[in-house]
């Protein structure tokens, strides 16, 4: 088969071990990128249903692959509420993402990276009025106020893309909630953590009656000061000498910090709902003396730090051989509090006592003195404040007002070290309360770059404070039958030494020739193995090994390997399914163009039973209100043990972010009175309702008896036998293409 290289400039930029990419007459608008892999086996992660632990997938892509691409150096706020560059991101990290909450919004949840790459496109400059600007390519979508939104007109295969414009606004919590890093280094920081954290776990040990660091103090918060106190100390003896301390602070020094300090004016327009909601009563002078002369012994005991660390700080006398007056000075209040300073010591008071609950994030500072000051710093940086009285005695309940949005910019401000007061998880999605950001202008820059797209769980993140999509081809488009993609080139990433890698992997004595799944997540008899041929030497190194395994596909290019598979199947089990979605032609090809007829798929399933195999079908997906009539499943299925299948499993449609909307614009052009019945079934998300699922069930279970189909799906575990497939809907529909 001739081909044509193309050089760099089609390839995708940083993809490891890339040998070359190239266009084929065969293939028309497709471009296959060889790759060397590094490894052929992928563990499937311990919490998944499914009923394997180990995939192989020869190819990444099928016949569409994502041009949604970004920026190396656009912000992705990761699952702690910090941020990254887009380009540095890796596959495995966690990011925060967005999903349906079931009342028409959206939550934000944690999220891995499943995948990351990198293209060239021709770049966009989006301006927004919060002051974020993003390069990015025009195909790509940002969530709006009215669903997702390209950031270009053009055309699609369901007609004209919705596209941003000026005026636009767009979901997310902003810029403000961007990290910038590098919190720890500002001006006054390191002063500000040690005094927000030491204060309030001195005012909390008073009254629980513990010594510094208190057993509330959490680690991450421990490893923190114990890091900056270092940072202190060093830089008292540059600025004394070494040698000298401040011997003045003497045993004041030590009384300041065995009380957490009251010391320094008393700051200057509080709140007076602190003092009214709080019902503080104690005096300074009688706080002061709760902590005891202990706190030094239980410091080093609780901490089990060095004797350089915390307890040392806290507890032993200032003096020379000590770091002279280092923590007394880090415990003072300032008379001119510097930007630095501030988010540091609000980051000590959110580690010592921050709580996350329903409305948001939430300080519980003991004391007055303490109370006030923090209400002062969250006001001082713009945050709207609701005091509450709070449980423990004297103390307040500080409740930062504007949900997610406020609770991630307090985050990229303070920049704490404690993750529980980092997770917003759950909490909803909203606009910041200075409102959601606006779309400025969208430029062309007449330059094509490498951009960077990654795939997540969700199908979305964060990308500089604004939802994103991301590519969700690469990832979700295996598991409809639709054209998950709008905009997009064939980009197949080929593993052209997949089975000597995985030859390799199977000799390993670590092997325990556990069942391995192909097809699950990229067809591996796509029209591409036709070119590559990749297919037989898996299948033989996977028999060689003992190694049992299954096949799921729409491929008819299977059959060539019928010879193969037989062969394996004298050494191990071995487990083939074919998906058929439906067999009317005319409905299969508007939502299954390109790809093998009903009628060539199930005279695959001949080919396979004819060749001694088991062979089961997955009838996925059901398309309510189309395809689910009795009358419909009653034929699929009669067609389906006709043709020899041993056993069926039926699922519903998924609609998945992306998929979702380009399958709902689809609807509404071919079928538009179903449209309101889809939008109430998919409520809740990207499977149907329950109670659907559950009705669906109920009719299927007589027609696959009926029909001699409802017998356990060809899904070899061990080499004991077969075992089920899925039977949530939830756990296993194939893509429909």
């Amino acid at each position: 088969m001739r081909d044509e290289g193309i050089g760099g400039d089609a390839a995708l930029p940083g993809m490891r071990g890339l040998l070359r990419s190239v266009r084929t007459p065969e293939f028309v608008g497709t471009v296959f990128h060889e790759v060397e892999a590094r490894s052929a086996l992928n563990r499937v992660p311990s919490t998944s249903p499914m009923p394997f632990g180990w995939t192989v997938n020869p190819y990444r892509g099928c016949s569409h692959a994502c041009v949604y691409c970004l920026d190396g150096a656009t912000p992705v706020t990761l699952a702690d509420g910090s941020t990254r560059p887009i380009a540095d991101l890796r596959e495995g990290d966690e990011v925060l993402g967005t999903e349906p909450d079931g009342a028409g919004g959206r939550r934000y949840v944690r999220t891995p990276v499943l995948a990351h790459w990198s293209t060239r496109r021709r770049a966009h400059r989006l301006t927004l009025d919060d002051g974020v600007v993003l390069v990015t390519s025009d195909e790509h979508r940002f969530l709006t106020d009215e669903g997702w939104r390209h950031v270009t007109p053009g055309w699609c295969r369901s007609g004209r893309r919705p596209h941003l414009r000026p005026g636009t606004a767009l979901q997310g919590p902003g810029r403000a909630a961007v990290a910038s890093g590098g919190a720890a280094s500002r001006e006054g920081y390191r002063e500000g953590y040690v005094c927000g954290l030491v204060r309030a776990d001195a005012a909390r040990s008073r009254v629980t009656a513990e010594p510094f660091p208190s057993d509330w103090v959490e680690l991450e918060a421990l490893a923190r000061v114990h890091h900056l106190l270092a940072g202190l100390r060093t830089a008292a003896t540059d600025r004394t000498g070494s040698g000298r301390g401040a011997d003045s602070a003497g045993p004041t020094g030590r009384a300041e910090l065995a009380a957490a300090g009251h010391t320094g004016a008393e700051p200057a327009g509080t709140d007076r709902v602190v003092a009214e909601h709080a019902g503080l009563a104690r005096a300074d002078a009688a706080r002061a003396g709760a902590m005891g002369a202990g706190a030094g012994r239980s410091a080093v005991a609780r901490s089990g730090l060095p004797q350089t660390g915390i307890a040392h700080a806290v507890a032993a006398p200032t003096g020379a051989a000590q770091g002279g007056s280092v923590t007394a000075a880090a415990t003072a209040w300032p008379d001119h509090p510097t930007p630095g300073w501030s988010a540091g010591f609000l980051a000590g008071v959110l580690d010592a006592c921050g709580e996350v609950g329903p409305r948001g994030v939430v300080l519980v500072p003991v004391g007055r003195d303490l109370a006030r000051r923090t209400l002062d710093e969250l006001r001082r940086n713009g945050f709207g404040v609701v005091a509450e009285p709070a449980r423990t005695a004297d103390a307040v309940r500080l409740c930062v007002r504007g949900g997610a949005a406020e609770h991630l910019r307090l985050i990229a401000l303070a920049d704490p070290a404690v993750g529980r007061v980092r997770d917003v998880s759950g909490a909803a999605l909203s606009a910041p309360p200075c409102g959601a950001p606006r779309v400025v202008s969208v430029e062309a820059l007449g330059v094509e770059q490498p951009m960077y797209d990654i795939t997540t769980g969700t199908g979305d993140f964060l990308a500089a404070g604004v939802v994103s999509h991301n590519c969700f081809a690469r990832n979700t488009h295996t598991y409809l039958d639709l054209d998950a993609g709008e905009d997009f080139d064939s980009q197949i990433v080929v593993k052209v030494n997949v089975a000597r890698v995985l030859e390799r992997e199977l000799a390993r004595r670590s092997w325990r020739r556990e069942h391995v799944a192909m097809g699950t997540n990229t067809d591996p008899y796509q029209r591409a193995e036709g070119r590559y041929r990749l297919m037989p030497g898996v299948i033989g190194a996977l028999g060689r090994s003992g190694t049992p395994f299954s096949i799921l596909t729409k491929g008819t290019v299977l059959t060539r390997d019928l010879p193969d598979l037989t062969a394996a199947a004298g050494d191990v089990p071995v487990g083939v399914g074919v998906s058929i979605a439906l067999v009317d032609r005319s409905l299969q090809s508007h939502l299954e163009p390109g790809t093998p007829s009903p009628a060539a798929r199930l005279d695959m399933v001949r080919k396979i039973t004819g060749a001694g195999l088991t062979c089961g079908v997955m009838v996925a997906p059901v398309l309510p209100l189309l395809t689910d009539s009795d009358e419909a499943l009653d034929a699929v299925l009669g067609e389906v043990a006709a043709a020899g299948a041993s056993g069926a499993t039926v699922i519903a449609l998924h609609l998945r972010p992306g998929t979702r909307e380009w399958f709902l614009r689809w609807l509404a052009r071919e079928y538009p009175a179903l449209v309101p019945r889809y939008e109430r079934l998919y409520r809740r998300g990207a499977y149907a309702d329950p109670e659907y699922r559950k009705l669906l069930a109920r009719r299927v279970a007589p027609l696959l008896s009926r029909h001699g189909l409802d017998r356990p799906f060809p899904t070899p575990r061990t080499t004991s036998g077969a075992v089920e497939a899925p039977r949530d809907p939830k756990e296993g529909q194939m893509s429909l293409i």
